[in-house]
């Protein structure tokens, strides 16, 4: 109808594909318009795991393995199931001297200037790192010097320099590091909040110039001789490869290595504080950063999908949490305000929320935080929040497989971590299982006002009476 009106409105025009298009699009335009969001419709999301090849090579290095020949690239994470969860108190400040000093150190026959020089020449981006349970390095490089990328990672792991003159210079750093640490209200939060949380532990140390001091060349390649063994190596690659003559690199540089007795790392256990605390730090500052935090869970403890929907509520969920709007939206005290649940993979993670407020709003702020977490405990979440957050961790989840390299990475760091073998595929029905009884559950076991440390960065001045009113103890630190 609307065609043949269109050719009597219009009697002379000649009927083109333009014409067509523009007079699709003006027939589409007749539609009748949703009269809110909430009319839209849209298909069911369908969305399948990626898959991941594995495989063990004869001594005992984890292989998993992706191609995408997208881009003529490959990048690799190899992964030594060892970190620095158990350096001695008194050399805090290993973990970061040895990834960084691994990394430029040098390794089989090139010093760190020739290593440097050749990844230059390569294009190769190389990266190390350390954390408490792990040492890894990364190299990306394009597909047609695989070879070469391969053979570096083979000197680091098995033959790595650690010049001297390097670990001196990222000594240095770590000294600057430490002379300015006070410069930043949230780094020195960070800084308390660990420390009151984990007290006489790893997870609480902070360096000092005295742990940067003891640390030797000595004790990375005793390191190094402990626990690098292919047996304790785990390895990604994902890219533009191809698979028969990947696994024949592999065997060239790395067949000869044997397999080695690893000794298991000790954790040391985890000391819960009896009872909360606050901790002022005063900065001549125009405003306070608050910080307030508690032991959470880890991996294996199977409320860690509620405890995700109800941090999500809490302050995980942006505009969407009660905090923010409650805090920023409603009071105007703050620009900001958040909060997260970090699920620990050995040892329980913390529990954060926080905010930034004027000095004068330090009590209302703090007060309004904690009511919010007294209600979550006494009441049920309504149904439009539950529903609200569980979808938008549920949709949010594809977004962790769009890059290649972070599926592949992630199904070998779930392996090494021991997840079940069907975490990623159940993920999404467990946080839509979650019911509003469940959140105010985990509500009342993970939020206890009595334990919380708060840490109060900011002009105490301006609120120091006040915090009489929340009954924890007050603690002034010396910063300097």
């Amino acid at each position: 109808m609307i065609f043949s009106r269109c050719l009597r409105v219009f009697p002379s025009c000649i009927v083109t594909p333009v014409f067509l298009v523009a007079l699709v699009f003006l027939v589409s335009c007749t539609a009748p318009l949703p009269e809110s969001p909430d009319q839209l419709h849209y298909p069911a999301l369908d969305f399948q795991l990626p898959e991941v090849e594995t495989l063990v090579l004869d001594n005992g290095i984890h292989l998993y393995l992706k191609e995408d020949n997208e881009l003529p690239l490959v990048q690799m994470t190899a992964m030594i199931g060892s970190g620095g969860i158990s350096t001695p108190a008194n050399k805090i400040g290993f973990t970061r001297l040895f990834g960084s000093t691994w990394r430029t150190g040098g390794a089989g026959d090139r010093t760190p200037e020739e290593l440097d020089e050749y990844l230059d020449q390569l294009a190769a981006d190389l990266s190390a790192s350390m954390g408490p349970y792990t040492a890894q390095l990364d190299i990306s490089l394009r597909t047609e010097d695989l070879q070469k990328g391969v053979a570096v990672l083979g000197d680091l792991l098995r033959r790595p320099g650690f010049a001297s003159e390097r670990l001196e210079l990222e000594r240095l750093q770590a000294q600057e590091h430490l002379r300015r640490q006070n410069d930043s209200p949230g780094a020195i939060s960070r800084r308390l909040i660990m420390a009151a949380l984990y007290p006489d532990h790893y997870l609480g140390y902070s360096p000092t110039k005295e742990t940067l001091s003891a640390v030797t060349r000595q004790d990375m390649v005793d390191f190094h001789q402990r626990y690098f063994a292919p047996n304790n190596l785990w390895i990604a690659v994902s890219g533009d490869f191809d698979r028969e003559n990947l696994l024949q690199v592999f065997e060239q540089t790395f067949g000869d290595w044997g397999r080695q007795e690893v000794p298991e790392q000790q954790i040391p256990p985890i000391v819960q504080p009896e009872s909360g605390s606050i901790q002022v730090a005063t900065k001549d500052l125009s405003q306070t950063t608050i910080v307030i935090g508690d032991l959470g869970l880890t991996k294996d403890h199977p409320d860690q999908y509620a405890v995700r929907v109800l941090n999500y509520i809490l302050g995980g969920g942006g505009f969407n949490s009660r905090m923010m709007r409650e805090i920023r939206s409603n009071r105007g005290l703050a620009y900001s305000a958040y909060s997260y649940f970090q699920v620990g993979r050995r040892l329980p993670g913390p529990f954060i929320a926080g905010t930034e407020t004027k000095n004068v709003s330090v009590i209302p702020a703090l007060s309004l935080t904690r009511e919010i977490m007294v209600d979550l405990r006494n009441n049920l979440v309504t149904d439009e929040e539950l529903q609200l957050a569980k979808e938008s961790q549920i949709n949010s989840f594809v977004f962790g497989f769009e890059n290649t390299h972070s599926v592949v990475n992630r199904q070998m760091t779930m392996a090494f971590y021991d997840y079940p073998q069907d975490y990623l595929a159940r993920y999404r029905d467990r946080i839509a299982a979650v019911t509003a009884a469940d959140v105010q559950r985990v509500a009342r076991e993970f939020i206890d006002l009595s334990r919380q440390q708060i840490v109060l960065v900011g002009n105490s001045k301006e609120f120091r009476k006040g915090l009489a009113e929340f009954g924890l103890p007050v603690v002034d630190v010396n910063l300097d």
